[in-house]
């Protein structure tokens, strides 16, 4: 874990260097439970412009989209 932080504190670019960040490269995590648990869970780390690039996928039903509205006209879900 600590491996970790620390490896992304390496990675992450100095805010003194003058330059602006680009709002697209900063990095988001977000928590997900697993089903049927109100305690067990994991952690997803991406940039923002990763993020927006999966949810449009989703939305356009892209490839790894398995829903049911995917499959509407005649599909089983």
């Amino acid at each position: 874990m600590f491996g970790l932080i620390a490896l992304a504190l390496l990675a992450a670019p100095a805010t003194g260097s003058g330059e602006p960040l680009d709002p697209k490269d900063k990095v988001v995590c977000k928590r997900f439970t697993e089903t049927g648990s109100l305690v067990k869970g994991y952690r997803v780390c991406k940039t923002k412009q990763e993020w927006d690039r999966e949810r449009e996928n989703i939305r356009a039903g892209g490839p790894g989209s398995d829903s049911c509205s995917a499959r509407a006209n005649g599909g089983q879900c």
